[in-house]
């Protein structure tokens, strides 16, 4: 059962404080002696869980199909010319806590901790864009489907799941919209343009994704794109001054997405901003597959992220 604890909002706020905070899974390390005043706001808050009784149903949603995803019933409709769908858990915890998984929703599910928070009690998200590397186009789909499901009863913040290239589309919207998000999950996220599918580091790139890409952001030519100040990495301000957490999870042999010219640059960056931040090295793994044999860090993040805590 999950049930909202002050404790955790504390543990937010004083992480790497050396008094509450995020211990070396994510999960919450306290001081002994205050160990037993969390106890007590946890009875007292469970009390009053029980007396408030379960969290509203969000819904209906639009008229669409149904069907089931890795055993949770979910919904399908169209959200501004684009086809979405909602995944219900079986129980929504306090508040109709989300994830949104931008790009690549259906791989390495388990392993990036989905079905692990739908368990919990939140609902998933996806709207079908396309391979649109997080363009401006791509992001005014985002906000009307953001105005469907909070219109609807989710919660007015939730959490981001950029896979790859889907970093641009994650970072891209929060950035328009820090207010809106409480993390985001990078799993070898794209965070500048320029090292994939442009290429010009030392990664891979892909030459066909970036004369795509070119062409979706509505760049002149490869200079204009090049000369672009709105890379991820170029726009952490916003979300550092909103308090939206991040969490990485990088293999360290990355030829596609280096972690050198991506996720490096955003933790240092972020850290410098006195942004919380979080980055998960797998020794000897390149860029698949994605996730964790064990995603239970991740999990625990964004349910902190949340202001929640399984008890």
């Amino acid at each position: 059962m999950i049930r909202i604890r002050a404790a955790d909002k504390d543990a937010v706020a004083n992480e790497g404080s050396g008094k509450t905070g995020i211990g070396p899974a994510g999960g919450i390390v306290l001081q002994p002696d205050m160990r037993w005043i969390c106890w007590l706001c946890g009875a007292w808050l469970g009390v009053m869980a029980a007396v408030a009784g379960p969290a509203s149903k969000p819904g209906p949603w639009p008229a669409g199909q149904e069907d089931t995803w890795h055993g949770y019933r979910r919904v399908r409709f169209d959200v501004d010319g684009c086809r979405a769908w909602v995944v219900e858990p079986k129980l929504s915890a306090p508040g109709n806590p989300w994830t949104w998984c931008m790009e690549f929703p259906d791989a390495f599910t388990e392993r990036t901790g989905v079905t692990n928070l739908l368990a919990q009690g939140f609902h998933h998200l996806h709207l079908e864009v396309g391979n649109t590397f997080g363009s401006p186009p791509a992001l005014k789909h985002f906000d009307a489907f953001y105005q469907v499901i909070t219109n609807r009863g989710l919660a007015p913040k939730g959490a981001l799941i950029g896979i790859s290239r889907g970093g641009l589309y994650a970072y891209n919207w929060a950035a328009l919209h820090p207010k809106r998000v409480t993390c985001i999950y990078g799993d070898a996220p794209v965070c500048d343009f320029k090292s994939w599918p442009g290429g010009k580091g030392t990664g891979k790139g892909s030459p066909s994704d970036w004369t795509k890409l070119i062409q979706d952001y509505g760049f002149a030519n490869e200079a204009e794109a090049l000369a672009y100040p709105g890379n991820p990495v170029d726009q952490l301000k916003p979300l550092a001054r909103a308090g939206v957490r991040l969490i990485h999870v990088v293999g360290d042999t990355d030829d596609v997405v280096p972690v050198a010219e991506n996720t490096a640059i955003v933790e240092k960056r972020y850290r410098e901003l006195k942004g919380p931040v979080r980055v998960i090295h797998k020794p000897g793994v390149g860029h698949h597959p994605h996730g964790l044999d064990d995603p239970t860090p991740v999990v625990e993040y964004i349910i902190l992220a949340a202001g929640l805590t399984v008890l």
